[in-house]
Parts: structure tokens; C-alpha cells; sequence
């Protein structure tokens, strides 16, 4: 079985549907979530459920049709984990 504590995970579309539900269940089981999308507040209401719940997330606004934007995003992914990912 795969051990997910201690790793971190970057997770799309994480403001709402899938990718916020996978959000919920990867930090539920261990790892810390960087999650991404566009709706800034839709991330920080998942991210603040996962913290109250005694998990680890960090909110990165990124569009990733845009390259720059994607670029900038993971410089902050990395910095905000130590340098590491995991899981995309």
C-alpha cells in the first residue's frame, strides 16, 4: 500500500468537484496538498476545511493554460514544500 504521509501532493481543479474531493481524501490520509485552480476563494474554503480537519494545504491561483502562469506556480509549490513534489 502506498504510504502517504510525509509526501506532498499537487492537485488540479482542487476549488470544487473531483479535484477538491481528491483533495479532501489524499490529506486525509497523510499528505500535504498544494492545491491549484483559478477561483482563489473556492481554494482557500477547501484549503481551510482540510486544515480544520487536521490536515496540511497551501492555496496556489494559477490558470494552467497559461505557461507562465504554471511556471510561477510550481516556484511557489516548491517553496511552500520544501522543494519537493511528490504527486501531480
Amino acid at each position: 500500500m502506498f504510504e502517504w504521509s510525509g509526501r506532498v501532493a499537487v492537485i488540479t481543479g482542487a476549488s470544487s468537484g473531483i479535484g477538491a474531493a481528491l483533495a479532501r481524501t489524499v490529506a486525509k490520509r497523510g499528505a500535504a496538498v498544494a492545491l491549484v485552480a483559478r477561483r482563489e476563494e473556492r481554494l482557500r474554503a477547501v484549503a481551510d476545511e482540510i486544515v480544520r480537519s487536521g490536515g496540511r494545504a497551501s492555496v496556489h491561483v494559477c490558470d494552467i493554460a497559461e505557461r507562465a502562469q504554471v511556471e510561477a506556480c510550481l516556484r511557489d509549490v516548491l517553496a511552500a514544500h520544501g522543494g519537493r513534489i511528490d504527486l501531480l
